[in-house]
């Protein structure tokens, strides 16, 4: 996967942008570096990523959403097809592991996320420009936030995340491990758990010291709920999510948006091209706890 994501960001730009995502809320395809906002001023991201989605991989040889640069294409199923098909085993485990400890009844998340319904489930490899010299206060490379889906699997080779948990006021290091991969909880879960499960904030930034002189790639695979799913708690299927929300009477845990709905605004409203002010930056938020950190 990642000698797929280096054949294809070495392509002309003019050819990666045949495949580009557009700005109204599509989050397959690719994307230039400098096409999104990373905080509320407008300040623009650094990185170049390609976003492949789960029905087209799923579906392959026939085409669901889009097609894809010709690298990816030929790697389909050599790479893409077994990463993302490995990558759903051990997601969907994690879903059978949080359904138990939440109390709901067998395969509810799993039916939340039916492989039979589309989704927003994707692949994505994102390559981050060499920063030598910078720090972390010259710019984010990738902005502050939660993740839009439920279980996000992160695989990286150089330091640059950074995480700040609840209660917390400075950003800590997320150190990559060889031989292992970074889980988060992205807003869906936190929804659907009444909140037991947190979505944390999250952001990209130079890596230090020595690290900054290279490129930096990372390798993702997103779970989200399927596309008709409404993100609520589901209180009428476990008493402990029940109780979470009744102690949270502050958060509104019946958004009113299906999965499509929430993972299509989020993007939607990080693109650049959309931008008209500050609000469009809160347009794009989710379930941070400090919306407003960058």
């Amino acid at each position: 996967m990642f000698d797929m994501g280096a054949e294809t960001m070495a392509l002309p730009l003019e050819e990666k942008m045949k495949f580009e995502q557009g700005d109204e809320g599509q989050s397959c395809g690719y994307k230039k570096a400098g096409a999104n906002a990373v905080d509320a001023s407008g300040q623009l991201d650094t990185v170049e990523f390609l976003n492949i989605s789960k029905d087209d991989v799923l579906a392959f040889p026939r085409i669901a959403h889009r097609t894809y640069p010709a690298p990816a294409a030929a790697a389909m199923i050599t790479a893409v097809v077994p990463f993302v098909r490995n990558a759903l085993d051990v997601n969907y485990t994690m879903l059978r592991v949080f359904n138990e400890k939440l109390g709901l009844p067998e395969g509810t998340l799993e039916r939340l996320h039916d492989l039979g319904e589309y989704s927003g489930s994707e692949a994505r490899v994102i390559r981050s420009p060499p920063m030598p010299g910078k720090t972390t206060a010259d710019r984010a490379t990738l902005g502050a936030h939660t993740d839009f889906g439920s279980l996000s699997f992160l695989h990286n080779r150089l330091g640059g995340l950074q995480v700040l948990p609840p209660g917390h006021t400075e950003w800590s290091y997320v150190k990559p491990i060889p031989g292992h991969a970074i889980c988060n909880v992205g807003d869906a879960l936190s929804v659907f758990s009444g909140g037991i499960l947190q979505s944390n904030i999250h952001r990209v930034v130079p890596p230090p010291g020595a690290q900054s002189d290279f490129e930096r790639w990372s390798l993702v695979f997103f779970t989200r709920p399927g596309n008709s799913q409404v993100l609520r708690a589901l209180v009428e299927d476990s008493p402990l999510i029940a109780e979470a929300v009744k102690q949270r009477p502050e958060k509104n845990f019946e958004t009113g948006s299906t999965a499509a709905e929430w993972f299509a605004r989020r993007v939607k409203y990080q693109r650049i091209n959309n931008r008209k002010g500050t609000e469009t930056w809160a347009a794009s938020r989710g379930t941070e706890h400090t919306p407003t950190v960058a």
